[in-house]
């Protein structure tokens, strides 16, 4: 199963998570990957813990933002992480969300540059280069150096990098500086194929191949033996994605017409009461099947092959209904 992971958002509680990544490994999957959802939980926690109860399995963040932990924190944060599952460490990063960014009075300036140069300090950090000095208005770090464990010879640690990335800017950022990329959820696979290809442009600046590039989504997946049922689920998903997250509303062309009047019906963020199912009304099933694997377990592995046939390393598969030993079985 070299091209299915598993991935886990806000639920369910962290023991159970610690479980179902234990099954994950024995059944044979790939990776697991741990959210940074609003303000749930934190994905470090769970992800260590995860390091320390499996043995092979790779683990990774998807994501955490690079404005509320500075490189430094970042950096002997996952070299941390590195030395309690060496080899098995992946650090996913993502430019954060307005509404909680706004609410900690972060001004989300200029996220491709802090993107860029948050990496290229990250990565001079986990090189052990002595003495890193960085300087400019989003980024600064004078005379850093990772001490480590003071018993720990000096060897740098195994992290790979990736980037969750939506848009084409952002994708070609991630070709051009990632070990690899978290293409977001919601979103179809002709958005995939169309990343691909700003991914190998991204590649292509740095001297790259495509193949330097590890190629990776989240696809969400809603599956009950009542097909109807999953299908709610999955239609209110999408419907909180367009009402809360504009950019994948831009990276679909959604009219903003309807857009708007989404948002106008369901409230922004936190939600209005029932505001959810409100707007669920504006959003067409043909909408919804083109981006969830949702439906019967059948219909749901049909429908989570079309977007690794779209030219993906590898699909992350996470639960919306809450039949998470199901999902792990029907997919091996």
């Amino acid at each position: 199963m070299a091209d299915i992971g598993f991935g886990f958002l806000d639920r369910p509680g962290v023991a159970e998570q610690l479980r179902l990544a234990k099954k994950a490994e024995a059944l044979g999957y790939a990776s697991l990957w741990v959210t940074e959802t609003r303000l749930a939980r934190d994905a470090i926690s769970i992800l260590g813990a995860m390091a320390a109860t499996t043995e092979r399995i790779r683990l990774g963040t998807a994501v955490v933002n690079t404005w509320t932990r500075g490189p430094a924190l970042m950096s002997v944060t996952f070299a941390t992480l590195a030395n309690l599952a060496p080899g098995r460490i992946n650090m996913g990063l993502g430019a954060y969300w307005d509404p909680l960014a706004w609410k900690q009075g972060i001004n989300r300036n200029m996220p491709l540059r802090q993107m860029r140069e948050y990496i290229g300090v990250v990565r001079r950090l986990l090189a052990l280069e002595d003495g890193v000095t960085f300087e400019s208005d989003l980024i600064n770090v004078r005379d850093l150096t990772l001490d480590l464990g003071h018993d720990d010879p000096r060897i740098a640690p195994e992290v790979k990098i990736f980037i969750g990335a939506t848009g084409p800017k952002m994708m070609e950022l991630t070709g051009e500086l990632a070990d690899g990329v978290l293409m977001n959820g919601i979103l179809p696979p002709s958005h995939t194929r169309s990343s691909i290809q700003r991914l190998a442009a991204g590649a292509a600046l740095a001297g790259r191949s495509l193949d330097d590039v590890e190629k990776l989504q989240l696809v969400n997946v809603s599956m009950n033996k009542d097909a109807d049922v999953a299908r709610y689920d999955a239609k209110r998903l999408v419907t909180q994605y367009l009402g809360q997250q504009s950019h994948f509303a831009k990276a679909l062309s959604f009219p903003d017409d309807k857009l708007n009047e989404i948002k106008t019906v369901m409230g922004g963020w936190p939600p209005k009461q029932g505001g959810i199912e409100s707007a669920m009304k504006l959003v067409d099933d043909a909408l919804v099947d083109d981006l969830i694997a949702h439906g019967t377990p059948e219909q749901c592995r049909i429908s989570a092959q079309r977007w690794l046939e779209a030219g993906l390393d590898q699909i992350v598969l996470i639960p919306l209904s809450r039949n998470y030993d199901e999902i792990l079985e029907v997919f091996t």
